[in-house]
């Protein structure tokens, strides 16, 4: 059995950026296992035109070490595209560069293997029993530390879960049937978030230009109240801060959940960029024409699916309008789930991992799990917290601090400074 000071299980953006800060670190041995055969952030949402939510200082380890040999810049030196960024003259980037970024980082770092899945998690003395499917078999592993970073899966509402396929999916799979979807006569999109938007939008453009009546029909609903923006004034990005992550984790935890219930636009909504695509798209296609077969609701809940009694429609859809308590259907021949996502299980046995009252893992400050045994723990989570620690957990650009805070705990050290103060704001009440 091969042993290691730490092993990471998954690939997505914060565990390969904990691969590219522990790479200089020569006295911690890291492995880490993806399952998938490859580097892949978001394929199925890989649109043209689209770009990050956050500006390319939030790499996978900018904001820790500027001077890494895995920053966005050096990439770009490296692909011989620094200039061509300089004049691009952009401080968010395309979403398929930040993809080939990361990719280059995951194919260049000897500690990352793909095509391996893990299956347990086990208490092993003072360490833990790895187990990792490949190709070649099932290994076992030992390791001091394991840090998951197994990300989310698609939140699929439970009227949907019976009927999902080739025209009810998450928008994850977008790019997947998307020709099945830009081909039919009739397309619901439900929700309002920024995946939800893109897939409009790309429906409206695929849609629009050759007029109406008998072009594609797009209704779009949310449970949400609007289709609103994400928030993303100065003042409302310090949120995403360890200051603030600090503070929204030291609040008791029924305070945490009142707060997040309140701050879904710090994380979730339309880009300004995006809203305007919409509405320009919109406006530009009843020039001297009428209007387009779209509807778009806000407070409007999903009930139930059916087969459509209507000749040429596939799926009937129930909705309940939320203010108006009122009842209506709607006739599609595909449905796109914007509904999000929801923490992915972690693979470790039951019982061992204390929960909260809503069976949701305890998360110390610094990202350890909590041990339902109350034993010091060796287990960390990435994007696994936004109960305890706040909105700021799917964040891209926080991800480089909880990084730092993981690899000093690995290294019993300090790695990478931890600072004390970033932003002008003060959280919690002034001291007297």
């Amino acid at each position: 059995m091969t042993g290691h000071d730490v092993i990471g299980v998954g690939l997505g953006p914060f565990n390969l950026g904990l691969a590219a800060l522990l790479d200089p670190v020569g006295d911690v041995d890291a492995v880490f296992f993806e399952a998938a055969p490859r580097f892949a952030w978001h394929p199925g949402l890989m649109l043209p035109g689209t770009t990050l939510q956050v500006p390319f200082l939030a790499d996978l380890v900018t904001l820790a070490d500027p001077t890494s040999r895995w920053s966005f810049l050096n990439y770009l030196h490296e692909r011989g595209r620094l200039y061509r960024f300089y004049f691009y003259e952009r401080f968010h980037v395309p979403r398929a560069e930040y993809d080939a970024y990361a990719r280059w980082v995951a194919e260049s770092l000897p500690s990352c293997r793909f095509g391996a899945r893990v299956t347990a998690v086990e208490p092993d003395g003072d360490g833990w029993r790895v187990s990792v499917e490949t190709a070649a078999g099932v290994e076992d592993h030992r390791a001091r530390s394991v840090v998951f970073g197994v990300g989310t899966r698609p939140a699929v509402p439970a009227v949907a879960r019976p009927v999902l396929g080739q025209d009810v999916f998450h928008t994850e799979d977008y790019l997947t049937y998307r020709e099945k979807a830009v081909t039919a006569s009739a397309v619901t999109v439900v929700g309002s978030g920024q995946s939800a938007g893109e897939v409009v939008a790309d429906l409206l453009e695929a849609g629009l230009p050759g007029g109406l009546p008998g072009g594609l029909t797009v209704d779009w609903f949310t449970r949400s109240r609007g289709f609103l923006p994400m928030e993303y004034s100065k003042l409302g990005l310090e949120h995403f801060t360890p200051e603030y992550t600090a503070y929204f984790h030291g609040l008791p935890p029924s305070t945490r959940d009142e707060l997040r219930a309140g701050q879904d636009l710090l994380y979730k909504g339309l880009s300004a960029e995006t809203s305007e695509r919409i509405y320009d798209l919109l406006y530009e296609a009843t020039v001297d024409r009428a209007d387009p077969p779209v509807v778009y609701a806000g407070a409007c809940e999903l009930r139930s699916i059916e087969p459509s009694p209507l000749p040429g429609r596939r799926w009937r859809l129930h909705w309940h309008h939320r203010d108006q308590d009122r009842a209506f259907t709607r006739d599609t021949d595909v449905v796109v789930l914007g509904t999000g996502h929801e923490p992915a299980p972690l693979p470790v046995p039951s019982g061992l991992v204390a929960l909260d009252g809503a069976g949701r893992p305890e998360v110390a400050l610094d990202y350890r799990l909590t041990l339902a045994s109350g034993a010091p723990s060796t287990l960390f989570a990435q994007n696994a917290e936004l109960h305890t620690h706040g909105v700021g957990a799917p964040d891209l650009g926080l991800g480089a601090h909880r990084n730092s805070v993981i690899v000093n705990a690995l290294a019993g050290r300090e790695v990478y400074p931890v600072r004390d103060r970033t932003v002008y704001q003060s959280f919690g009440g002034p001291l007297a």
